[in-house]
């Protein structure tokens, strides 16, 4: 696969363009005090499906030929990639069909469901259900569309990075969630082509460390469990084609707890009333964890998704209520 480059982000934006508008980066003035740092918010939240994936969902599905828009796309998701398929799938009158795990988050299948797919159900875990997923990909003759390992996936997501250098030219760095990677990767080419002195570091739980524990080895490893209420960051293995951007242009891997995320989505919720999903608030968690490293930089923090359950939320803001 093609390692992208900046123009093929900018040709990508005709295509994102078409279909959603730029997303908000707004100021936070308490985030900035209470860390030192000039602080940011990139709202992904703020697109249809309430994530950033809706970006790459349209661009992959734009390049399908007509003989693979006829047979139909299938993907493996927890939900979020899965709804950027399915809306995308819609928009240009694709069946689309979506693994998922078991125990998947109810809302985010609705969800797929309510935008035409196809829900499959199996797999204690998205690494089950992608196993399962490629199965039938096989089976049946679909075109597969896998969640990280798809260059035009990469080039609608980094959209979002040209939106944030056009609006901050002066951002130091970029704190994103990384789960497949998709996010960080691309939007690490596009800012660092522009300004080769921007930092990105990615995130990931504590309770799925499977990119963070890779790219620290510099080789990819696998992680038994990926026990952590964010979905979003929860894979058990990392992925070849974004990894190996990875090991490039991102400049650090970090992590956070549990209840760092829980804290994190408290935190956006008091100060910007923005619900955000756990990946969405593992950028605010590490830049409250790791302060010492932002102080006096221009940061934007990637607000990736506000897909959280109401029973996930509500409870969380009852935890954190009590302490």
């Amino acid at each position: 696969m093609k390692l992208p480059v900046l123009s093929d982000f900018y040709n990508a934006r005709n295509i994102v363009y078409r279909y959603l508008k730029p997303t908000p980066l707004f100021f936070n003035k308490q985030f900035s005090d209470e860390i030192g740092a000039k602080i940011y918010i990139k709202f992904e939240n703020h697109q249809p499906i309430n994530v950033f994936k809706v970006r790459g969902g349209l661009v992959r599905i734009s390049h399908l030929t007509e003989k693979e828009k006829a047979t139909g796309v299938i993907t493996p998701s927890t939900g979020n990639h899965g709804q950027s398929i399915a809306f995308a799938a819609r928009t240009f009158g694709v069946k689309s069909i979506i693994y998922a795990p078991e125990n998947n988050n109810p809302d985010k299948t609705k969800s797929m469901q309510n935008l035409g797919a196809e829900v499959v159900l199996t797999g204690k875990d998205f690494d089950e259900a992608r196993e399962a997923c490629e199965e039938r990909a096989e089976m049946d003759g679909l075109v597969l569309v896998h969640p990280a390992n798809e260059p035009y996936l990469l080039h609608g997501v980094g959209t979002l990075g040209l939106e944030i250098f056009e609006d901050l030219p002066e951002i130091d760095l970029l704190i994103s969630p990384v789960g497949g990677g998709s996010s960080c990767c691309s939007n690490a080419i596009v800012l660092k082509s522009l300004n080769p002195k921007i930092k990105v570091i990615a995130v990931q739980a504590e309770n799925a460390p499977a990119v963070h524990n890779s790219y620290h080895a510099g080789k990819m490893l696998t992680h038994p469990s990926a026990n952590t209420f964010a979905d979003g960051l929860a894979t058990r293995v990392p992925f070849e084609f974004p990894f190996k951007i990875m090991q490039n242009v991102i400049d650090d891997v970090v992590l956070v707890s549990e209840n760092e995320l829980e804290q994190a989505i408290v935190r956006l919720f008091d100060s910007t009333h923005n619900i955000a999903e756990g990946a969405g608030a593992a950028s605010t968690a590490a830049a409250f964890r790791y302060a010492d490293m932002l102080r006096g930089k221009t940061v934007v923090l990637l607000l990736s998704g506000g897909n959280i359950t109401r029973e996930k939320f509500c409870e969380i803001l009852n935890k954190w209520e009590k302490n």
